[in-house]
């Protein structure tokens, strides 16, 4: 039985500190068939993965949030929703992750498990398994709290191949929601500004709301706008198909808490992070389809056709102001808002 109240080094020294922290902690909160057999790897039934498709997707990513609870979500759901997101933008069905723990010493046990809580119950939303992980501690100082790594698999089924190489003259790009959500919220829950605003983060699965989507709709290409926004996913997917996309800036989704904040300190609801959206490009003759789907489902009801594909200038992203004018969308030279997710 673990009787500390922090995590020490000795947790992390493949001791019997470390075997209590695993069985009596972080174990539990996973419970599976496929993780409970403690083994060092996770040994998944192929015949369950090739019954729902052809192709298996593969995803990691690396979760450094500050804070690690912020309103709207925490860094164990976060760190299980992007992942299933990032396998829902191409199609796939997610089935299965993986958690890598990098804890400082001196970290909260009572905060671990709630974290450890809150990441268990957005996986078993999100009908995936956190399979198999490691553990790690590391010198105070040498960290933050907190560093959680998912990777996570899902399959692919054989009909489905959005990409970022397809998009084409005449395209429509529609967001699913209202963007700027999670980095306005995580801004505001950093306390270093003497500012309040009614915003919560939008970290959520998306999957659900993109296997509607695809059902009745061939999708050109899907992307979820985290690190960067908007404008990271847009650039990557000119720059990849050599065309021009262009967007209207009235039209873009923007809730009043996020555009006054922007407005306040300078920031581009473009840029800024999103945890629960999906931007997509579709054909001309599926935007009306796509925009009924989206606002038929409780998590696209702000959805909005942005802009469209264009040939020229390709390589692009511009966008027309309210004032008729068009401007180049740029990324960011730096860092807008570290520690993000």
């Amino acid at each position: 039985m673990n009787r500390d109240k922090v995590i020490t080094l000795a947790h992390g020294s493949g001791g019997k500190k470390m075997r209590d922290l695993i069985e009596g902690v972080i174990g539990p909160a996973f419970s599976n068939p496929n993780l409970n057999v403690h083994e060092d790897q996770a040994r998944l039934p192929l015949n369950e993965l090739l019954s729902k498709g052809d192709r298996l997707a593969f995803t990691t990513d690396s979760y450094v949030i500050t804070p690690l609870f912020f309103p709207g979500g925490d860094i164990g759901s976060l760190a299980v929703h992007g992942t299933v997101n990032d396998l829902a933008v191409s199609g796939a069905i997610p089935l299965y992750l993986s958690c890598g723990l990098v804890i400082e010493e001196g970290f909260d046990l009572i905060t671990l498990g709630r974290v450890l809580e809150k990441m268990a119950a957005a996986a078993q939303n999100c009908g995936v398994q956190v399979v198999t992980g490691d553990t790690k501690v590391v010198p105070r100082g040498a960290a933050d709290g907190l560093f959680i790594n998912t990777s996570g698999i899902g399959v692919l089924p054989s009909h489905l191949h959005p990409s970022a190489l397809a998009l084409r003259e005449g395209d429509v790009i529609i967001s699913s929601g209202t963007l700027g959500d999670h980095g306005a919220a995580v801004v505001l829950a950093r306390g270093q500004l003497d500012l309040s605003a009614a915003v919560e983060s939008d970290s959520q699965s998306i999957v659900d709301l993109v296997q509607a989507v695809i059902a009745q709709v061939p999708v050109v290409a899907m992307r979820d706008p985290t690190r960067g926004g908007l404008a990271a996913v847009l650039s990557e997917w000119a720059e990849a198909s050599r065309v021009n996309i262009s967007i209207c800036m009235p039209d873009l989704p923007i809730s009043p808490s996020v555009r006054s904040l922007c407005e306040v300190l300078g920031f581009d609801a473009v840029h800024l992070a999103n945890e629960g959206k999906v931007i997509l490009a579709v054909k001309p003759e599926h935007e009306a389809l796509t925009l009924e789907i989206l606002h038929a489902h409780p998590k696209g009801k702000s959805a909005a056709a942005i802009g469209r594909v264009r040939a020229a200038p390709s390589g692009l992203v511009t966008m027309r102001t309210g004032f008729g004018t068009e401007t180049v969308l740029t990324l960011p030279a730096g860092e807008q808002l570290p520690r993000i997710c």
